[in-house]
């Protein structure tokens, strides 16, 4: 089992220190999501919402720093974690600066990259990017081979459905294949997933019932698609305190990597100085590592 720190709606300037803090740890990657704005109006209903209106559960003025920049400003001071996105909106963007934006992260980074893709949910964020929301699914179906192509050094080209890149030289390219992973618990989604990628990503946190039914759906769309032999990751946040046998469970079950974020648990109180809310988000931090990662090493 692998351990991954989720670094969603951590303060932006706290991002480099914790990280840096964490690779020391046990701690095996970084976790990292991706929304371009906030919308002030916003039509589109959040996929998880709980609220009747459909909004997020986050505020307006959440942070989303670009993934790709914090990646390649992370590299530079750790040494050990690997930088999964959760997940990159792919589609929201065109394919050739996503391939040039993710293939220098991944070589600034020494291979770290894991590219964790998925269609997103709001449709405000691609009317001001010039995508198409609607051919969002099929897109990024189209774009994961693409890249992969892109991604291959030297004089390029790829055509599909709806890429057509003529022979061309997209350097500086990777020198390992940058792992795609499938994100989404949808029917397409688990499609993608299982057909065209790496790995899968479960999104948000599931109880731990529905992780194990999560999973388990997983491995039978694997063994349809004949790929239940390969080498293939499985990401999944479970909704529960930390629990190492809980934990051991989802491994036997097939689940590779775990999202966690101890740092979240840290409560601020009156008096505390943004330096001492740090330092106590670092330390839950360790101690996490200490209870619950050292138990899998």
């Amino acid at each position: 089992m692998r351990f991954h720190q989720a670094v969603t709606f951590l303060p932006v300037e706290e991002t480099l220190s914790l990280s840096a803090a964490c690779d020391g740890m046990g701690y095996s990657g970084i976790y990292l999501s991706d929304h371009l704005f906030n919308p002030r109006d916003l039509k589109s209903r959040y996929t998880y919402s709980k609220a009747p209106d459909g909004a997020p559960f986050w505020e307006k003025e959440a942070a989303w720093p670009d993934p790709m920049c914090v990646i390649a400003a992370l590299s530079g001071v750790t040494t050990n974690l690997t930088f999964t996105t959760g997940i990159y909106i792919a589609p929201v963007r065109d394919l050739i600066t996503v391939a040039k934006s993710v293939g220098t992260t991944a070589v600034l980074s020494g291979n770290r990259v894991r590219l964790g893709v998925g269609v997103g949910w709001c449709e405000e964020e691609y009317a001001q990017t010039g995508q198409d929301f609607h051919t969002r699914g099929k897109r990024l179906n189209d774009m994961i081979p693409a890249l992969r192509a892109l991604w291959q050094g030297g004089w390029v080209e790829y055509h599909g459905t709806h890429y057509d890149v003529p022979p061309c030289q997209m350097n500086p390219a990777p020198t390992l294949p940058v792992p795609i992973l499938g994100g989404g618990d949808s029917e397409p989604a688990l499609l993608r997933a299982t057909t065209l990628c790496d790995g899968w990503i479960n999104t948000g946190a599931a109880a731990p019932d529905e992780a194990f039914q999560q999973v388990r759906k997983v491995k039978d769309a694997l063994k349809r698609e004949g790929r239940e032999n390969e080498a293939f990751s499985v990401y999944v946040a479970v909704r529960a305190m930390p629990d190492p046998d809980l934990y051991r469970r989802l491994e036997d079950a097939g689940v590779t990597d775990l999202l966690c974020a101890p740092w979240m648990a840290v409560q601020a109180k009156e008096g505390d100085t943004p330096a001492s809310i740090h330092n106590a988000r670092v330390a839950a931090c360790e101690g996490f590592a200490e209870h619950i990662i050292d138990a899998f090493s």
